[in-house]
Order: structure tokens, then C-alpha cells, then sequence
């Protein structure tokens, strides 16, 4: 079984079981889900195991049934660490009160942070909360419930429709959620749309404007697909031409996939760091020495304390540090290929946008060098091929 979190935080005890049946005691702990790791038999029906010290106490009826016997041989974590400080009354005194100075610290507001606002500036918003009691350096139990102040500054500030607040911890978010206004519409200049693209075209809406080309017909890049301009030579009116236009487009990619493919994998050996976390500050304390791995990965668990409903800037951070592996596997000359047009598609779809369709593809030409598969590959693609041409003119006076 893996070792749990926290393990030396909440107390480790070794210890070797004797005599009756071991097994049968080892599946009873699985079967009750009490955590033991690093079980190792010592032969002579002995086994040495690792159990957490509050899971210590719930094993005499266990060990009745099985008829065996258990002796504690090491301990270790901080319940036995404190249980050493006891017996040292001044210093103990130190520890109670540096604890009791982070719980006065942590009933402090500190910071006063303001989202959402946009049209309301931050110092309106902080003027507005500053008036309710909310502030830095202000007692977090002086402050009314937060529905109550949220009311209170939603009166003060006309301009928002909801303002919300947030405590974790020593920080207060105001969220604020301002009155919807109508956006202004956007001022477009006339235009054009015309192709970015030489292609075919397969489909073609002008929602306003004069289509120029239609469906199957050749065009060039920069060709005029939508024309901003109405009427004949003598009246003329430029708009803003709008309208969706596709086409076949052909696209041509060379690729390279190597026969070797790497990959890494984790090897299940780890080590595990501990730190005290003090607002923005961690304070490592145990896990120290050079990482003994060439290649690893690190997965971080944050354990903030908390009391009742709030997050106190206080906690434990654990960092497990676990082994990684290069391994190698090859793959066959088809493989290769098809992990090679894989990613030319998904490249092309990335490229180009929502809609697109690959329809066709055609290798022009191929070959294996130097452990890899080389490829010339020709896309038929159908994509969306409008670009806007804005429409330049001079009025006469």
C-alpha cells in the first residue's frame, strides 16, 4: 500500500508482528482500510510493517482474532517530537505562543483585492468597502456577515447590479458585476472581402454586398470575392460587405517521423519534502539532500489549516519527487506514416480554423533515411477563404 500523505506529521510507528497468522492480520488491515506500508516478512512467522500512530490503537481486537502479538520497535513524527517538547515547559511556552501569534496575525485583514470592475475605478470600489469596516489591518471578526456588507455596498455603488465577497484566509475579493449597458455598435469602414487563397469555390453567402464570383469557379488570392460597392459607374454606394465564402484550397506539407519514438515512464521510486507554509513563505522541514534521480517529476499537495469556514495563510505543502525513465519502443515504417499525416491534419484544423474539412490527401513523394520516414504530402482542404479589403476613396470637394 502506498504511503499515506502526512505521514510523518500525524505519527509513524514500526512495528513487528508475531506468532498466529500474519497474513490473516495483514489482510484484516486491508479489509478495515487502515493504511500499513512497507510491510517486509522477517521469516519465522515474523513480518515487520509501518502504520499511522491514531491507527495504532484500534488493532488489540485484530490482533485477538488472528492470535498474534505486536511490538512497537521505532517511532518517528511529530506527535513523538511534541510529546519531547513537553517535557521542555519554556520551550513548549515559545511554541504556544508563536502559534497563538500566527492566529492573531491570521484574524487580520491584510489585503483588499477588487475584480470585475471595469467602468467603476478600484478607488471607488475601496472607498465603498473601506466605509463598510472593510479595510486593511481591520479585525476579520468586527466585520459583518459578508451578505450583509455585500448589501450595504451595492447601495453605495448605484453602478453595479451584484458585488460579492470573498474571504480566504487573510484576503477579502470584492467581485463585482457592473449594470449591462448597450454596447455601442462598431463603426466598420466600407470593404471588400476577397480570397486569401487560391482556390475553388464550393460555397458562397453575401449577407450584404455584390457577389463577384460563384460556386466552382477558380480564383487567385487577392481576387474580389464580395464587393463593397452597389450601383453602376454613375451611382455608387460603398458598404461594408459581409458574407461567408468557402473553398478548396490545397495545401502542401513535408513531413518527418522518426522510427524511434520516446517516451518516459515512472519508475515507483520517490522521496517526499515537507514544509511549513507561512503566507507566501515555505520553510522546509524534512526531505533535505540532493535528489538523487537524473530525471524526475514533482507533484505538490497544499494542506492549509483552516477554522470553521476560513483558510488561514498557514499549512503544510508536501512535494513528492518521483523518478522518471526514458524508455524507447520503435514503430513499424506504416506507423510512422500515419503518426506523421496525423499531425500534419491536426495541424491544419489548428491552422485554419472551426469548419475546416480535410477531404483528400495524395503522398507525392517518400522515403527512409537516417531513421526516419520523410513524406511530401498534398492536402485537399475545404476552408473558409475570406480576408477584407478595406475600400480606399477621395471625395471631391
Amino acid at each position: 500500500m502506498r504511503q499515506p500523505a502526512l505521514s510523518r506529521l500525524r505519527g509513524t510507528v514500526v512495528m513487528e508482528v508475531t506468532g498466529g497468522q500474519v497474513e490473516s492480520f495483514v489482510n484484516l488491515l486491508s479489509e478495515r482500510k487502515i493504511p500499513v506500508w512497507d510491510v517486509r516478512p522477517l521469516g519465522g512467522n515474523r513480518a515487520e510493517m509501518k502504520l499511522l500512530l491514531p491507527d495504532v490503537f484500534s488493532l488489540r481486537p485484530l490482533l485477538r482474532r488472528t492470535g498474534c502479538r505486536m511490538h512497537v520497535t521505532r517511532r518517528s513524527g511529530f506527535p513523538f517530537t511534541l510529546a519531547r517538547l513537553g517535557r521542555r515547559k519554556f520551550f513548549a511556552a515559545g511554541v504556544l505562543l508563536f502559534f497563538l501569534g500566527i492566529y492573531m496575525m491570521s484574524s487580520l485583514v491584510w489585503t483588499v483585492q477588487v475584480k470585475g470592475n471595469e467602468s467603476l475605478t478600484t478607488e471607488e470600489v475601496l472607498q465603498a468597502a473601506r466605509e463598510e469596516g472593510i479595510y486593511p489591518m481591520q479585525w476579520s471578526f468586527r466585520l459583518p456577515g459578508q451578505d450583509k456588507l455585500a448589501k450595504n455596498m451595492l447601495r453605495r455603488l448605484p453602478d453595479a447590479s451584484w458585488i460579492g465577497l470573498e474571504k480566504q484566509g487573510t484576503v477579502i475579493t470584492i467581485q463585482v458585476v457592473e449594470a449591462s449597458r448597450a454596447a455601442p455598435r462598431p463603426l466598420l469602414n466600407p470593404r471588400h472581402l476577397i480570397s486569401n487563397a487560391d482556390a475553388v469555390i464550393t460555397e458562397i453567402y453575401a449577407e450584404q454586398g455584390r457577389p463577384v464570383v460563384q460556386k466552382n469557379k477558380r480564383v487567385k488570392r487577392g481576387d474580389i470575392l464580395i464587393s463593397g460597392t452597389l450601383g453602376d459607374e454613375v451611382n455608387q454606394e460603398q458598404v461594408v460587405a459581409k458574407g461567408q465564402v468557402r473553398g478548396l484550397v490545397w495545401h502542401e506539407y513535408e513531413i518527418s517521423t522518426p522510427l524511434v519514438q520516446r517516451s518516459s515512464a515512472y519508475t515507483g521510486e520517490s522521496r517526499e519534502r515537507l514544509y511549513l507554509v507561512l503566507g507566501k513563505r515555505a520553510i522546509q522541514l524534512w526531505g533535505y539532500g540532493q535528489e538523487p534521480y537524473s530525471t524526475s517529476d514533482t507533484v505538490t499537495e497544499y494542506d492549509p489549516l483552516t477554522w470553521r469556514s476560513l483558510k488561514l495563510p498557514v499549512g503544510w505543502m508536501t512535494e513528492r519527487v518521483m523518478e522518471t525513465r526514458e524508455q524507447k519502443h520503435a514503430v513499424s515504417e506504416q506507423a510512422a506514416k500515419e503518426m506523421g499525416l496525423e499531425r500534419a491534419k491536426a495541424h491544419i484544423l489548428a491552422k485554419y480554423g472551426k469548419g475546416t474539412k480535410i477531404l483528400a490527401q495524395k503522398i507525392l513523394h517518400e522515403n527512409k533515411e537516417n531513421g526516419k520516414v520523410y513524406m511530401k504530402v498534398l492536402f485537399e482542404v475545404e476552408q473558409d477563404i475570406v480576408e477584407e479589403l478595406p475600400l480606399v476613396y477621395n471625395r471631391g470637394d
